[in-house]
């Protein structure tokens, strides 16, 4: 069986799990470089995966011949520079999200892409890779709960991490394009639809640093599309249970609910404290099997010359939401897009 030979760039936590997965467990891929900013780390990793070829700046990455394609995991304002030096090196892109920190910024990626036809690009919004959304999806399309009347969506993050969530939030572009945005991909995606109208509120209310960036600890948004479905989504930092990820789509005829739960198993602990489930403590065990199987599509969707989604345009599109999500918090006002 062929397998894609993919350099990754960038090994910090989210991507030496994509590294990690590139090289034992997505069947059609073979890690064959690895980059990092940091010499040390890189050296590490491509060791510690038994990967010949490591090195420090992503251009020399990819002009190793020995490169098809290119996973960029890196700090979002360096993503459209990558993507560009990528792909004008002849490597397909797979790209974390968001995108890129500014419109600006997507616009150009989006030329980027449109010059190499051949080539194929997938931005990273692992949700839609993940089998209940992926079933739920299905279920949707099929009709199986009439027309959606609403996506309720829930994110929140574990307080075991706040220390580094906080060491990343005053150049992470805030809760709406940092966490949001994967609700904001979901609820386009679930309803085929585009936001009309949004009204975002929030506050800081256990963080109050976060006021220093314009930005709070606890945000929400209420959104009608262009279908008339209607949405509401949260993004917290402070959850004390663990990693929290929820969603319900209401139809006409049934609703669907992922995760009410956010359980890592079945198992049940009943102690002193009564019975409880315990919960996943953070993103990367949750999103796990998602990581694995939307590498294993970008590769296959590469080999067989197929074009991959989520889309760059579809980049553009959740970043630009973000945004104006972001002046609804900060204006206070409803917005029609």
């Amino acid at each position: 069986m062929k397998k894609l030979k993919i350099g990754i760039i960038g090994v910090g936590r989210l991507g030496y799990e994509h590294a990690c997965n590139i090289a034992n467990r997505v069947p059609n891929t073979e890690l064959v470089a690895v980059c990092d900013r940091k010499e040390e780390r890189a050296r590490e990793v491509s060791k510690e995966l038994d990967v010949a070829a490591f090195y420090t700046d992503a251009k020399d990455l990819c002009a190793d011949p020995n490169v098809e394609a290119v996973a960029i995991i890196t700090n979002t304002d360096s993503h459209a520079e990558i993507i560009k030096i990528a792909m004008d090196a002849g490597k397909h892109v797979f790209c974390d999200k968001p995108l890129s920190e500014t419109i600006e910024k997507c616009k150009d990626a989006e030329k980027v892409v449109a010059a190499h036809p051949e080539l194929t690009f997938m931005l990273g919004f692992m949700r839609r890779y993940d089998k209940s959304y992926a079933i739920a999806k299905q279920k949707i399309d099929n009709g199986d709960i009439g027309d959606v009347i609403l996506v309720r969506c829930y994110s929140q993050d574990p307080i075991s991490i706040i220390e580094g969530t906080l060491e990343y939030a005053p150049r992470s572009g805030g809760q709406f394009i940092d966490m949001n945005i994967h609700d904001i991909d979901l609820i386009r995606w679930l309803t085929n639809s585009e936001p009309k109208k949004l009204w975002s509120i929030g506050g800081c209310f256990e963080f109050k640093q976060y006021k220093d960036w314009d930005d709070g600890d606890n945000v929400s948004t209420m959104m009608q599309c262009e279908s008339d479905a209607m949405a509401f989504m949260y993004a917290g930092r402070a959850a004390a249970h663990g990693s929290h990820v929820e969603t319900e789509i209401v139809g006409t005829r049934g609703t669907l609910r992922i995760a009410g739960v956010p359980t890592s198993s079945m198992l049940e602990v009943m102690s002193e404290h009564g019975v409880c489930q315990e919960c996943y403590q953070d993103f990367v065990t949750r999103w796990h099997d998602a990581y694995v199987t939307e590498m294993e599509v970008f590769a296959n969707c590469v080999m067989n010359k197929e074009a991959a989604t989520p889309t760059v345009v579809d980049g553009t599109k959740n970043t630009e939401i973000a945004f104006r999500c972001k002046e609804s918090f900060m204006s206070g006002n409803m917005i029609t897009l």
